[in-house]
C-alpha cells in the first residue's frame, strides 16, 4: 500500500508539471520526511528542476502547489520551504491497508532474474566459529529478502577441497593414525578435524621441512589417479562439511548447492579459463603464468599456475565464476574485506572472458574483546558453542518469567530466543562496521531480537484472548471498522510503519543489505509495544480496528523476523 500512496503522489506531480508545461523527469523520487509534522512523503523536483527553468526552488513549489490536484488518499499537499509535502488521509488509508495486509505481505511482484549467491564457504578444516558467521547470516538473510522481492535464488557453498589446510588434514590422518569413524554422534566430526588441524600446524613448527610432503599430497590429488588418495581427501572433506552442516541447520541457514573446487581443475575448466586467457594477449609468463593488470590500473599481477604447473585457488575461483556466470542473470558473493584485491583481479580477468562480473559484498570481521581469532592458532569460540551459551542465558530469564511452561517449551522457546539473538546482533549492523563480539550485548533481554520476538508474542496472546482469533485466522470484515474511528497517535505511527515494510523489502533487495530490515523490525516493535501500552484494545470502542491492527502487527513482524531467519514465538 505505501507504494500506492508514493504512485499517487509521483502522479499528482506529473500532472502537474505538464499542467505547467515544465519539464517532467524519467524518474520523480519521493522521500520520507524525518518527521510526521513534515507529511508523509516529500518531494524534492523543485530543487532538481531550478536550474533547468531558471527559477528559484521556491517559486517552483509555489507553481506546482497552485496546479496540482490532491490525490485521493491524501488530505493535503503543503509546502515546506521548497519541498512539498504529502499528509496521508488516514481514515481512507487504514482500512485499505489492513484490508490488503495478509498473511504474505511484503512480497512483491516477480523479477524475471536469476540469483547465485554464495556465502560461508569456509575451508573444511575444523568448525564454524563466530569469525564464519557474519558471511553465513548475511548470505542467508539476503537470500529470504531477495526471494521475498521476486528474484530466482541458489545459494552456494564454495568448497575448498584442493587447498593447502585440507591437505594438512589428510597428511594428518595418514600420519597420526587419526580415526573419524571411532567418534560417537555427540563428538561432531568438524570439532575432531578442528583439533587435528592445530595438531598438523603445531608439527609444522617444529619441523618445516613436512610442508613439502604436503605440497606433494596437493600435486598428487590433482593430478587425480590415485583412488586411495582422492577418497581420504572426499572423506576429510565430507565429515567436516557434514558437521559444519548441522551448525548451520542449527542457526537456520541452509544452502541449495554444494559446489566442489576440485571438479573445475577434474572437467577441464580450469584449463579452458587459463587458455582464454592466454588468448586475451595480457598473460606473461616468468617462472610462473600470470595475468599482467598494469593497463587496468592494478600492480599486482593475477598467477594462472605454479612453477609446478599445479592450479592455484584464484584460477579454479575464475572456473567457477564462470560457470556461476553461465548458469545466472547475476553473480552475487558475500566476502570478507580482505578480499577486495582478489575480487578488483577476478572482475578484471572475468570481463576478458566475457563473463559476469560478481556483485560483492564486503563485510569486516568480527574478533573478540582479547582479539583476532584463529583456526589454526585454536583461537576461537565455535558457533556450537556461541549457540549453547545463548540458549542458556535465554533459559534462565524464561525460568524468571514462566513457571507455568513445562521443561521441553521452556527449552524450545529458549531456541528460539538464543538463536534470534545472534542472528539479529550480526544483521543489525552495516556489513561495513567491524565488530567485537560482547556476550552481554549479544544476549541483551532488554533490547534488541528479544524485544522483537517479545512484541510478536504480545500480539499473539491479544488474539487469543480476543476469542475472535481461530487457526491464525482473524474473524473480522473490514466493514466492521467503525467510521468513527478516530485514530490516536500511537495508532497512527503504528499504521505509518506497517505500511514501510514493502518499501523495506525493496531497499535492501536493491541495496545488498540487510541492516535496514533489522532495525525497520526495531522500529515496528516499539510503534506496536507503545500502542500496547497506551490504549486497550478488548472491551474498548474500537475492539474491531484494534483487534485487526494487532493482527497485521503480528503478520508484520513474524514476516520481517523470517527475512532476518529469526523464529517468532507466539509465547514468551
Amino acid at each position: 500500500m505505501y507504494s500506492e500512496i508514493e504512485k499517487e503522489a509521483v502522479n499528482a506531480l506529473k500532472m502537474a508539471l505538464e499542467k505547467l508545461r515544465y519539464p517532467v523527469p524519467s524518474e520523480i523520487k519521493m522521500e520520507e520526511p524525518p518527521n510526521p509534522q513534515m507529511g508523509d512523503l516529500a518531494s524534492t523536483i523543485s530543487f532538481s528542476l531550478a536550474k533547468e527553468l531558471k527559477k528559484s526552488p521556491m517559486e517552483i513549489t509555489s507553481s506546482l502547489l497552485q496546479a496540482l490536484e490532491v490525490p485521493d488518499l491524501f488530505k493535503s499537499v503543503e509546502s515546506k520551504g521548497p519541498y512539498i509535502n504529502f499528509f496521508v488521509d488516514y481514515k481512507k488509508f487504514s482500512p485499505l491497508l489492513l484490508d490488503a495486509l495478509g498473511e504474505d505481505y511484503g512480497r512483491l511482484p516477480p523479477v524475471n532474474e536469476k540469483i547465485i549467491l554464495e556465502h560461508t564457504s569456509a575451508n573444511p578444516n575444523g568448525p564454524l566459529h563466530i569469525g564464519h558467521i557474519r558471511n553465513a547470516i548475511i548470505g542467508d538473510s539476503l537470500k529470504r529478502v531477495l526471494l521475498k522481492a521476486g528474484f530466482e535464488v541458489e545459494t552456494q557453498y564454495y568448497v575448498n577441497d584442493m587447498g593447502r589446510q585440507i591437505a594438512m588434514v589428510v597428511w594428518g590422518l595418514i600420519n597420526f593414525g587419526f580415526d573419524l569413524s571411532k567418534y560417537s554422534e555427540n563428538d561432531k566430526k568438524d570439532h575432531q578435524i578442528g583439533k587435528l588441524y592445530f595438531k598438523v600446524n603445531e608439527a609444522l613448527k617444529e619441523n618445516p621441512d613436512l610442508k613439502e610432503e604436503i605440497d606433494n599430497l596437493i600435486r598428487r590429488y590433482e593430478n587425480g589417479g590415485e583412488d586411495d588418495l582422492n577418497l581420504a581427501f572426499e572423506r576429510a572433506v565430507e565429515n567436516c562439511l557434514e558437521g559444519m552442516e548441522i551448525t548451520l541447520n542449527q542457526l537456520n541457514v541452509h544452502h541449495d548447492t554444494f559446489v566442489w573446487e576440485g571438479k573445475f581443475v577434474r572437467d577441464g575448466s580450469v584449463s579452458q579459463v587459463v587458455e582464454k586467457l592466454k588468448e586475451s594477449g595480457y598473460t606473461r609468463e616468468n617462472e610462473v603464468l600470470y595475468l599482467d593488470l598494469e593497463e587496468f590500473g592494478l600492480e599486482k599481477e593475477l598467477v594462472l599456475a605454479r612453477s609446478d604447473g599445479t592450479s592455484l585457488y584464484s584460477t579454479r575461483d575464475l572456473a567457477y565464476h564462470q560457470e556461476k556466470s553461465e548458469e545466472s542473470d547475476r553473480v552475487v558473493d558475500v566476502l570478507g574485506s580482505d578480499h577486495k584485491l582478489a575480487i578488483d583481479q577476478i572482475k578484471i580477468a572475468m570481463n576478458l572472458l566475457d563473463g559476469k562480473t560478481p556483485e560483492v559484498i564486503f563485510y569486516e570481521f568480527i574478533t573478540l574483546p582479547e582479539g583476532s581469532m584463529s583456526t589454526r592458532r585454536g583461537v576461537f569460540i565455535s558457533v556450537d558453542d556461541l549457540m549453547e551459551e545463548a540458549t542458556n542465558r535465554a533459559l534462565v530469564e524464561i525460568e524468571k518469567r514462566r513457571s507455568d511452561l513445562d521443561e521441553k517449551e521452556i527449552h524450545r522457546i529458549a531456541r528460539q530466543i538464543g538463536i534470534g539473538a545472534i542472528r539479529y546482533y550480526i544483521a543489525r549492523l552495516s556489513p561495513e562496521k567491524h565488530i567485537v563480539f560482547k556476550w552481554d550485548e549479544a544476549l541483551s533481554f532488554e533490547r534488541g531480537c528479544a524485544s522483537i520476538q517479545y512484541a510478536h508474542a504480545r500480539s499473539c496472546k491479544l488474539l487469543e484472548k480476543s476469542g475472535k482469533f481461530k487457526d491464525k485466522t482473524l474473524r473480522l470484515d473490514i466493514s466492521e471498522i467503525e467510521a468513527g474511528w478516530d485514530m490516536d497517535e500511537v495508532e497512527l505511527e503504528l499504521i505509518r510503519t506497517l505500511s514501510r515494510f514493502p518499501k523495506r523489502v525493496h531497499e535492501s533487495a536493491s541495496a545488498l543489505r540487510v541492516h535496514n530490515l533489522a532495525q525497520y523490525a526495531q522500529d515496528l516493535a516499539s510503534a506496536f509495544n507503545k500502542f500496547y501500552k497506551a490504549l486497550p484494545v478488548i472491551d474498548s470502542p474500537h475492539e474491531n480496528a484494534r483487534l485487526m491492527l494487532v493482527d497485521r502487527s503480528r503478520i508484520t513482524l513474524s514476516n520481517c523476523l523470517d527475512l532476518l531467519g529469526i523464529s517468532a514465538p507466539e509465547s514468551m
